[in-house]
């Protein structure tokens, strides 16, 4: 079995490496990509804990927190990348700096 430090260590990687990509680049799908890998480690955290939790066969908390994660993060894939061919559309780029649509 799999110690529960492993799963923790490989969702802070992944959890990491999605805030890196949400928060330092200009692409509106690559922050879209960082997002989905951030909520990808909170799931990864979440069965983590459900498996190494007090009687996991019998309690499936872990796994409905996980299923509700992941549809939300299909919901929010839905969402932006519509948002995103919108824009481009509209605009002709995904350059997060170039998009002052709000501005008045």
């Amino acid at each position: 079995m799999v110690p529960l430090n492993w799963y923790l260590i490989l969702s802070a990687f992944i959890f990491s490496c999605g805030l890196y990509a949400a928060l330092g680049r200009r692409n509106a799908i690559a922050v879209l990509m960082g997002i989905e890998l951030m909520l990808n480690a909170s799931n990864i955290n979440l069965v983590a804990f459900w498996r190494n939790g007090v009687a996991p066969m019998e309690n499936v908390d872990g796994q409905v927190f996980a299923l509700f994660v992941i549809a939300v993060a299909a919901a929010e894939v839905a969402v932006g990348l519509a948002l995103v061919i919108s824009i481009y559309r509209n605009r002709r780029t995904v350059n997060l700096d170039e998009l002052d649509i709000l501005k008045g």
